[in-house]
C-alpha cells in the first residue's frame, strides 16, 4: 500500500498566514509573460529562405516581433499581464498579423525543426549593418562554428514571470527579514524557487514535453542515435521520450557541460558566469575570432556573452543602456524568472494555453514557498540524471527517479507535489473569479497515471495513425491552425498598434545606423571592456549552506 499524501505543516501554515491578505486583494496578481519561438516553412514543410518580411518591422528594434537564431525563426514577445487569458490574446493577434503578411508559409506548431538541407538552410538572423545589430549577426556565426546552426532551429515557449512588490513585502514580514534590503531579501528567495525548480522540473517535461520524434534531416551527416528508431523514412522517435528537444539533441554542448552554474545565491551564479564569459576555450581559440576581415565569433571564450548560456530557468533583470545582464541583476537584483524549458503544443496554436499558464504559476510559487537548501556538487549530479531520465524515457512505466536516496516512480512524485501544490493552489484562487489554478491541477493530474494523456504520446500516436512523417504531420497541423488564426478577428487597437510599429521600428533602426560613430572593431573592444566591469553588489544578506 502506497504512503497516504502528506503536505509539509511548513508550506500550509506559510498559506494559511498569507490567505486573510490575499482575500483581501492586498498581496496582489503574478505577472506573466511569454516568449514563442516558431519557424516559418514553405508549402512542402521546409524551412523558408526568405527574410523575416519587412512589413513585420524590423527584427532589431521591433518590441513584439523579431527573430531568434534563424532569419526563419519568428520570435513573438507579449507585454507583461496580470491576466494569463490577456497574454495569450496578445500573442494570438500577433499571430493573426504575421499571416496577413505570410505568402505561402506557414508556422511550424513544433519545437523540433521542419525538413532541412543541412547546415546552411538555417538562415542565420540579419539585423542591418549598426554595430549593435553586426553584434548579434556575429555572435549568432559564433554559435554556428560552436554547435552548428540545426540546433539553434529548434523553438520553444519561455515563460516569465514576478510576484507583485506587496507579496514579496507579505513574505519579508511574515519570515521577520524587514532589516533586510528589499531588493537583497527578494533576490535571496528567487535563488531559492530556482534550486526548487531545479530539483522538480522533471515534472513539467514529463506534463508538457511535445518533442519525442525528429524529422530525419535534423540529425547530422545522417548518423542515428541508439535511443532513436525508425518509424517511417523520414522520421525517427524515442519510444518513451518526452522532450528531444531538451535532450543531449538538442540545447546541449560538451563545453557547457563543464561549466558548474551555481544558482545557491546570487553572487555566486554572477561570479560563475562572468568567469566563463573572460576564459578561453582552446577549441574556441584555434577557430579563430577574425579571419582575415571576416569575424567568426565575438570572442574565443567559453561563452561569447551571458545569453549563450543554456539553462531551465535564468533569473533575468531588465538591463539599461550599456548593461549588461549580470552587471543589472548585481546593481538591482533579481526582477522576474525565465522558465524556458517548454515545448511548443503543437496541437494549440499558440503553442501554449491558459491551463498550462495556470499550472506553471502554481508550479514556480510552490517553488518559492517550499524549503529549499542549497544544492550541494553531489546532487547537482542526481538532479541532472532525474531530468535525463524523463527526458529519454518519461513515459516508460519501468522507470523510476531517485529521490532524498530512495528509487520512486514518476506518478508517486508528481502526486506528491500534486498535493502541495494544491494548498498553493487555494492561495492563488482567492484573487480569482472562481477557481483556475485548481481545476489545471485537476485537468493535469490525470497524466501522471495514464502517460497516453501526455503531448508527446498524443504526437507518436498521431504519427503511428497516419503515415508516421513528422513533417507531413506537423505541415498539415500548421496550415490547419493557420487558416483558424487568419479567421479570428483582431483587437483593433492592437492590429492599428503593429501596423504603426511597422514604420516606427524600421526608423528606429535606420536611426541606430545613422548614429554609429565608431567602427565595429572599437565597439567591440568597449563592450568588453565595459562588460568585465562589476557592478558594485548592495550588501546581500550572508547567506550559508
Amino acid at each position: 500500500m502506497p504512503e497516504p499524501l502528506t503536505v509539509p505543516s511548513s508550506l500550509t501554515a506559510t498559506i494559511d498566514r498569507l490567505l486573510p491578505s490575499a482575500r483581501l486583494g492586498r498581496l496582489g496578481r503574478l505577472r506573466r509573460g511569454l516568449e514563442k519561438e516558431g519557424l516559418r516553412v514553405d508549402a512542402q514543410g521546409h524551412i523558408a529562405q526568405t527574410s523575416h518580411p519587412y512589413a513585420l518591422g524590423s527584427k532589431l528594434t521591433h518590441p513584439h516581433i523579431t527573430t531568434d537564431y534563424s532569419e526563419s525563426l519568428i520570435e513573438y514577445i507579449t507585454p507583461v499581464y496580470s491576466e494569463p487569458g490577456e497574454a495569450l490574446a496578445f500573442l494570438s493577434d500577433l499571430h493573426t498579423f504575421t499571416y496577413q503578411h505570410l505568402s505561402d508559409e506557414w508556422i511550424w506548431p513544433g519545437s523540433m525543426p521542419s525538413r532541412l538541407s543541412g547546415n546552411d538552410s538555417v538562415p542565420i538572423a540579419d539585423y542591418g549593418h549598426s554595430n549593435v545589430g553586426t553584434m548579434k549577426h556575429v555572435y549568432r556565426k559564433g554559435l554556428d562554428v560552436r554547435y552548428g546552426r540545426i540546433m539553434q532551429a529548434i523553438a520553444g515557449v519561455h515563460y516569465n514571470m514576478s510576484l507583485p512588490d506587496d507579496m514579496w513585502q507579505a513574505l519579508r514580514e511574515q519570515e521577520q527579514a524587514t532589516n533586510v534590503p528589499f531588493n537583497d531579501y527578494r533576490s535571496t528567495r528567487y535563488f531559492s524557487m530556482i534550486r526548487h525548480f531545479r530539483r522538480h522540473s522533471w515534472l513539467l517535461l514529463y506534463l508538457f514535453g511535445a518533442s519525442p520524434a525528429v524529422d530525419k534531416s535534423f540529425l547530422p551527416d545522417g548518423k542515428v542515435p541508439d535511443k532513436l528508431k525508425p518509424l517511417s523514412d523520414d522520421t525517427y522517435y524515442a519510444p518513451y521520450a518526452t522532450t528531444l528537444r531538451m535532450s543531449d539533441l538538442g540545447y546541449q554542448n560538451k563545453v557547457q557541460s563543464q561549466l558548474t552554474i551555481c544558482f545557491n545565491s546570487l553572487s555566486n551564479y554572477v561570479n560563475t558566469l562572468r568567469h566563463a564569459i573572460s576564459s578561453p576555450w582552446p577549441d574556441y581559440q584555434e577557430m579563430g575570432v577574425k579571419v582575415g576581415d571576416e569575424w567568426q565569433q565575438l570572442n574565443a571564450n567559453i561563452l561569447q556573452i551571458e545569453n549563450e548560456y543554456y539553462s531551465d530557468i535564468r533569473p533575468k533583470r531588465v538591463a539599461k543602456h550599456n548593461e549588461t545582464p549580470s552587471q543589472a541583476l548585481e546593481a538591482r537584483g533579481v526582477e522576474y524568472i525565465e522558465v524556458r524549458c517548454l515545448d511548443l503544443n503543437p496541437f494549440d496554436p499558440l503553442g501554449i494555453d491558459e491551463t498550462q499558464m495556470r499550472f506553471v504559476d502554481t508550479f514556480l510559487i510552490w517553488c518559492l514557498l517550499s524549503e529549499s537548501p542549497w544544492i550541494s556538487d553531489e546532487e547537482c549530479d542526481r538532479l541532472d540524471d532525474n531530468r535525463r531520465f524523463v527526458v529519454e524515457r518519461g513515459r516508460d512505466p519501468a522507470l523510476t527517479l531517485v529521490r532524498d536516496g530512495e528509487s520512486t516512480t514518476v506518478a508517486a512524485w508528481g502526486e506528491q507535489i500534486f498535493a502541495e501544490m494544491a494548498e498553493v493552489a487555494r492561495l492563488l484562487d482567492a484573487v480569482e473569479e472562481g477557481t483556475p489554478h485548481a481545476k489545471s491541477l485537476e485537468a493535469l493530474a490525470p497524466r501522471l497515471k495514464d502517460p497516453s494523456l501526455t503531448p508527446s504520446a498524443q504526437l507518436l500516436a498521431q504519427l503511428q495513425a497516419g503515415n508516421g512523417s513528422l513533417s507531413d504531420t506537423l505541415l498539415s497541423l500548421a496550415q490547419a491552425q493557420a487558416a483558424e488564426l487568419k479567421a479570428k478577428p483582431m483587437l483593433r487597437s492592437r492590429e492599428a498598434l503593429l501596423a504603426q510599429l511597422i514604420d516606427t521600428s524600421h526608423q528606429q533602426q535606420h536611426d541606430i545606423e545613422v548614429d554609429d560613430k565608431v567602427s565595429f572593431d572599437d565597439f567591440l573592444r568597449d563592450y568588453f571592456a565595459h562588460a568585465r566591469e562589476s557592478r558594485a553588489l548592495s550588501s546581500l544578506t550572508a547567506e550559508k549552506k
